[in-house]
């Protein structure tokens, strides 16, 4: 290839791969649906984005080095408080029943569906064991199942990848050692990696230890030290034995985000930035290499396998796992509904397939392309049926807005109970213990303080809730936490106004979202509440009489949108209002 070419190549890949998840965000939809069908087209169009032709033998290598870094990423999401209980047993029996059952699904219908020894049968089979977060995720996110079948799910697919990637290289070199013949896996092998795996990741938690903690190094520094971390010991790990760096990615990355002394931050910009461009560069790449000529002759036993593993096979494991726990039926079901194949398969596939092919192996060269279709129709089955699934099982948060107010002042208590009126699902926190009785005797849901420890923790998250608003009688509190809790929700974070010209030490000088406009700040709010004034719900349609002040619009769809300086929110016809009307006229 000349220059023109590899830099014409490059620039396609990113483009594609930054492209399609651009388009899949506007389009609400998986960005991999997307990304795989324009690898694969580009690929069958031009030689210039082939992975093969561009990086020659560095693409393997980097291949598995990139899919550390995201299992690292994935790692550090990981909160050790959450895998207890019916979530450990559900986990644990996933993993050994789904690389049981599915390998000896594969194993048992490969040599009759692809026409391949038993060897490629095996082979492909302990490559499909995998799921990964990177296809989970996702699909989680447009799902928004409840909290348990999610960290079931998210658990199971963070830990399968490098075990399955684990088993994928003992399976390869038991072929290879054993005469390119099957009853050959080395136990001992598999026992020897995951040990390596374990070592490395103890080897990358002391160096992130020494750099973070010792070193103290600021953000961007500790970002890089953290990188170069995962990539060296990665590296390390697969040049003693494939795929151990797997292991040794994810390992670090769990142990620094649940060690004590260590406060990673739970949302990370660049990390998630390059991890979103690895996964679209891994999937443009990968697809490309599967050529339409390999596709063709595995098609129609692909789809059959395919039905298999996703309407018997999973199921089945499910089915298993979950029996004797506390998941009801729709989440048991749900679980069984959930098992896309993703970025470790390709990756696994792309190494093995051409290994073996060069060592001669007969029917090899399917693996890769059972592999992509197998990955294609999973992802897209799953993705364009899985809400409407769990919809029917009962398992979805439900859509509507669920705010978490902060403070327990008369007047916010009773702008609780406005916003229930409205049908919102509203929950509180307060401090004191009078403020904490007024709300349980207002009868809401009063949150436990671990909901709150983001304030102090920046490894929390509030799971659950839409938005926060901010409305204690301490401005500076107010403040501080808008900017703490901001990483730590999956919502906007408000506060209400602190007076103008205030003598706070933080909140006069803090800029945010600011609740109410600049004419009702707290102690204008409050004043009028104390002098008789109340909120109101009453439907955007009606009129509004003089006086009243429109704070929240609940939207038809549910969705809460508060007026601020910024966002005036005016209402529609089917919107609701929650106003605060006037203070009655004394006398």
């Amino acid at each position: 290839m000349t220059e023109d070419d590899i830099l014409l190549g490059i620039g396609l890949t990113v483009a594609l791969a930054v492209g399609c998840q651009i388009l899949a965000s506007r389009l609400r939809v998986p960005a991999l649906i997307l990304l795989l069908p324009a690898g694969f087209a580009a690929g069958a169009l031009t030689d210039d984005v082939r992975s093969d032709n561009l990086l020659g033998p560095a693409f393997s290598p980097l291949v598995s080095v990139s899919v550390s870094v995201i299992l690292y990423d994935a790692g550090l999401g990981l909160d050790l408080r959450h895998l207890k209980g019916a979530t450990r047993t559900v986990v644990l029996r996933l993993m050994v029943l789904g690389v049981v059952l599915t390998w000896g699904c594969v194993f048992g219908l490969g040599p009759a569906l692809f026409g391949v020894p038993l060897a490629v049968a095996s082979m492909i089979g302990i490559i499909l064991v995998v799921s990964g977060p990177t296809v989970v995720g996702p699909l989680l996110e447009h799902v928004r199942p409840s909290d348990q079948v999610r960290r079931v799910l998210m658990w199971e697919g963070s830990l399968i990848d490098p075990v399955g990637g684990i088993l994928g290289a003992v399976v390869f070199h038991s072929l290879v050692s054993g005469g390119l013949q099957t009853g050959h896996f080395r136990f001992v092998a598999f026992f020897a990696g995951t040990a390596l795996g374990l070592a490395g990741g103890a080897i990358g938690v002391a160096l992130l230890w020494f750099t973070l903690r010792r070193l103290r190094l600021g953000e961007t520094l500790g970002t890089l030290a953290q990188l170069a971390t995962v990539v060296v010991v990665a590296a390390g790990c697969d040049m003693v034995y494939d795929d151990t760096g797997l292991i040794a990615a994810i390992v670090t990355g769990l142990t620094v985000a649940n060690l004590p002394g260590l406060d990673m931050p739970t949302r990370r910009p660049f990390f998630e930035t390059l991890v979103q461009l690895i996964i679209g560069l891994l999937f443009i790449s990968i697809s490309a290499t599967v050529t339409p000529k390999s596709v063709v002759p595995v098609l129609l036993p692909t789809l059959v396998l395919v039905i298999v593993l996703i309407a018997v096979v999973r199921p089945l494991v499910a089915l298993l796992s979950t029996q004797g726990t506390n998941l009801v039926a729709g989440e048991r079901a749900f679980i069984g509904w959930m098992a896309p194949r993703g970025i470790v398969a390709a990756s696994t596939a792309t190494t093995f397939s051409a290994s073996l092919t060069d060592a001669g192996l007969r029917g090899a060269g399917k693996i890769l392309p059972v592999t992509f279709l197998v990955i294609v129709g999973t992802v897209v089955v799953y993705a364009l049926t899985a809400r409407p699934v769990a919809g029917r099982l009962g398992v979805t948060r439900p859509e509507r807005a669920r705010p978490l107010l902060v403070g327990g002042d008369p007047w916010v208590v009773d702008l609780a109970r406005a916003l229930r009126t409205a049908e919102l699902d509203v929950l509180m926190w307060a401090g004191g213990a009078q403020e904490r009785q007024r709300i349980t005797q207002a009868g809401i849901e009063l949150v436990t303080g671990e909901l709150i420890a983001v304030a102090t923790d920046p490894q929390a998250r509030l799971e659950g809730v839409t938005a926060v608003f901010l409305l204690t009688a301490d401005d500076d509190f107010n403040a501080l936490a808008s900017i703490v809790m901001a990483d730590s929700v999956d919502g906007p974070v408000y506060r209400v106004g602190p007076p103008p010209g205030g003598e706070g030490a933080v909140a006069p000088y803090t800029v945010g979202r600011t609740l109410f406009g600049p004419e009702l700040v707290r102690h204008v709010v409050t004043d009028r509440h104390e002098r008789g004034a109340r909120f109101h719900v009453q439907p955007a349609r009606t009129p509004r009489l003089p006086g009243y002040d429109v704070l929240f619009v609940v939207r038809r769809d549910g969705r809460l949108e508060p007026v601020t300086e910024a966002l005036p929110a005016p209402g529609a016809q089917d919107d609701t209002l929650v106003l605060l009307g006037p203070a009655p006229p004394t006398g």
